[in-house]
């Protein structure tokens, strides 16, 4: 087929054969002068062979017919630029700038036309002069901290992206890059561009101490150079300077928490209370002191007796000062440290129940007790008792997520007792939870009975298998691993080899031996890689590497892998998230 006269002028300019090309451009423009196509690449042209006085001409004709156009007072600044007329060329681009107004798509192809030609303080210029017009602070900051960034002035990229986000609700574009983000690509592993960056957002917090967001990118920053004793120096001097004294202190304390820097969170906590219990943060700040600890014990690989007395110690006094404690879910954290820790299970129920007598706290605490009494049951082995009260919660709660939670506990009840009929009725509504936690769990142990019942209705061995599930949730431990492995001898060949492994690793976990879990996880991936719980092991063995081995980067390899193998599996927006996350830390 032959070639178009504009088909074989695109050729020869992609060819870069602009002789060829001219005649071929000016013809076609003559025809068609309305085209934008072919007037930008004539002017391209007719640039390239460094014929600008034509270009001049053809730009000033097209200014004519589009007088209100400014970019194409950008294209005569660029023809003038070319032909070594600088002063023309600024005339030109200072016009072009007085036509900035609320448009931002125009802002926008002004300013790319000025960056892409690597004349980034015109771009610059571009988003200021747009911010003026419009009146809108920090509209463009993350596009100028950018452009600041390429002339090398990283000090003011760095305040710019601070202060923008205090106008754009903390994010920056019309996407999902936080400043976070923004930072972290602007200072990188750069220490001298960290260190600018905190001086930013200290002086931010100093003039600003009512804004919290400046207080969390002050804790991120110094989280970022692992420094939590400056960070805690550095938040503590503007509490003391701040009215409203705690906040400040309060929010920092729960990041370093979450960062597992429990013994700095504990200074930040008892920092608050050493403002006196007058103090409306007093309270808050004990409390969640006391939940912090309990987390830390839940953190170590083997809790010590005096660090678990020590803790229940700190529950006890405050319990006994502040008995309203017990409509608070501080009361729960009370109960989880006598009953799994301090291996009293009956005063933590004692506990529960006290709480659901008093009746101090709102329905959904109360659902909560309730839930947590119902397994402390099954563990003393009160199966009906634990039935009762999930039903309780369930009536409580028929239309709220609370009662689909009660629902599954009840499902799986059924589960433990080998009642495996009612357990799949019970299921086969909660897979269409609202909740996506609850419905993946259902489906997980639906599937689990579905695919375990075989056809000649032996059910010895998933009974043997839903009876070690149990031990396992009663603490038994060393007697669920001895059914397990008797069920792995006894039936060789049975499909329930990759759920065993599965229960085999979950119980390492939570006797910290992590290295043996990926073991466990790693078997499945080898001997059952195409089955049912493959994309969970690779889940969990990057979520062991996240959370409790601290190895970002060999956890990303286990989520990126599950995305690539298990493009359609349940956890797929986790990894997605967690690769994200590690990102920006």
């Amino acid at each position: 087929m032959a070639q178009t006269k504009y088909e074989e002028a695109r050729t020869y300019l992609d060819n870069k054969n602009y002789q060829s090309a001219l005649p071929l451009y000016k013809e076609l423009y003559n025809k068609h002068s309305d085209s934008k196509e072919i007037y930008n690449e004539y002017l391209l042209t007719l640039m390239s062979l460094k014929e600008y006085n034509n270009a001049e001409d053809l730009v000033k004709k097209r200014i004519g017919k589009e007088p209100s156009n400014p970019l194409l007072l950008l294209d005569l600044g660029y023809v003038y630029k070319a032909d070594k007329k600088v002063k023309k060329a600024e005339e030109r681009f200072e016009e072009a700038l007085r036509y900035v107004n609320e448009n931002d798509i125009l802002t926008q192809q002004m300013a790319n036309t000025f960056s892409n030609a690597g004349d980034d303080i015109w771009a610059i210029k571009t988003f200021e002069r747009a911010m003026q017009v419009m009146q809108v602070p920090g509209l463009y900051n993350a596009a100028l901290a950018k452009l600041y960034n390429k002339t090398g002035d990283v000090e003011k990229a760095i305040s710019l992206v601070i202060e923008g986000s205090q106008y754009q609700n903390l994010l920056l574009t019309t996407g999902d890059e936080s400043v976070e983000t923004t930072l972290l690509e602007l200072m990188g592993n750069d220490a001298d561009k960290q260190k600018k960056a905190q001086k930013a957002i200290i002086k931010l917090v100093s003039e600003h101490p009512e804004n919290f967001y400046y207080t969390k990118l002050l804790t991120w920053i110094f989280s970022v150079q692992g420094n939590w004793e400056q960070a805690l120096i550095q938040i503590t001097a503007l509490e003391k300077r701040s009215a409203d004294k705690g906040n400040l202190l309060l929010d920092f304390a729960r990041s370093a928490e979450q960062k597992m820097e429990f013994e700095v969170a504990q200074k930040a906590y008892n920092t608050v209370m050493s403002f006196g219990d007058n103090n409306p943060r007093y309270k808050m700040a004990n409390e969640q002191m006391l939940r912090m600890q309990l987390q830390r014990l839940q953190h170590l690989p083997l809790a010590s007796k005096s660090e678990i007395e020590q803790c229940v110690k700190g529950f006890d006094v405050y319990f006994a000062a502040n008995p309203d404690a017990f409509g608070r879910p501080v009361l729960n954290d009370y109960a989880v440290l006598e009953a799994q820790f301090a291996a009293d299970i009956n005063k933590g129920i004692e506990l529960l129940n006290k709480a659901i007598d008093l009746k101090l706290g709102d329905k959904f605490f109360i659902g909560n007790c309730k839930l947590q009494l119902g397994d402390y049951y099954i563990i003393q082995g009160k199966v009906w008792d634990a039935a009762l009260m999930y039903a309780q919660v369930d009536k409580a709660f028929r239309e709220d997520a609370m009662g689909e939670e009660a629902r599954y506990r009840n499902a799986k009840l059924s589960y433990y007792q080998n009642d495996f009929e009612q357990a799949q009725g019970q299921l086969s509504v909660l897979k269409a939870s609202t909740s996506e936690l609850i419905a993946n769990d259902a489906l997980f142990l639906s599937v689990l009975i579905t695919e375990n019942i075989p056809p000649d209705s032996n059910l010895v061995p998933l009974k043997r298998f839903a009876y070690a599930d149990l031990l396992l949730f009663q603490n038994k431990d060393n007697e669920a691993v001895a059914l397990l492995d008797s069920v792995s001898k006894a039936f060789p060949k049975n499909p329930l080899a990759d759920d065993i492994l599965m229960l085999h690793s979950k119980i390492a976990i939570k006797h910290k031996d992590f290295p043996k879990a990926i073991e466990y996880l790693k078997e499945i991936l080898e001997r059952h890689g195409k089955d049912v719980l493959a994309d969970d092991a690779l889940f969990q063995i990057a979520e062991i590497y996240r959370k409790h081995l601290h190895k970002t980067e060999e956890a990303n390899r286990y989520y990126e892998q599950l995305i690539i193998d298990f493009p359609g599996s349940s956890f797929i927006h986790q990894a997605r998230d967690q690769i994200k996350t590690s990102s920006v830390q």
